[in-house]
């Protein structure tokens, strides 16, 4: 019998199984492009102090066989998210920004680049292109 502290495997998700509003995804991906979106502060200023930190987003298009999405990279993030590499992305989330999904990893996630996936990513099925509409249910 395996003891209750024994790890639980993490289930694998395809990038086509992503929903708004869900967390705790953990899947393997090819970074196709890196765009930086916002880069403020300067390298070297970190020694005046965590507000002067430098800030770096990337937008990185990343997929699988079955899809692509939007990831927003955060600092240290961006220089794992190179494309070209294949990375596992543990513990993601789903964020809204204008209507259309993003993939993030907080600080309780992590990336990890790997071996690079023998699969061809499916760039015909672009996550973030699809609008949601927010809607509120009414309660009766």
């Amino acid at each position: 019998m395996a003891s209750a502290a024994a790890k639980r495997k993490p289930v694998f998700v395809k990038v086509d199984q992503l929903k708004p509003g869900t967390a705790g995804h953990t899947l393997v991906a090819k970074v196709l492009s890196s765009k930086t979106v916002l880069q403020k502060g300067r390298p070297g200023a970190a020694a005046a102090g965590p507000a002067a930190r430098p800030t770096r987003i990337a937008e990185c298009l990343i997929g699988d066989e079955t899809g692509c999405i939007l990831f927003t990279a955060r600092n240290e993030q961006v220089d794992l998210l190179k494309p070209e590499s294949t990375v596992i992305i543990r513990n993601a989330k789903i964020d809204m920004f204008k209507g259309s999904m993003r993939l993030a990893v907080d600080k309780w996630g992590r990336i990890e680049v790997t071996e690079p996936a023998s699969f061809n990513v499916k760039e015909d099925n672009n996550l973030s292109l699809v609008e949601y509409e927010l809607v509120n249910v009414a309660e009766e």
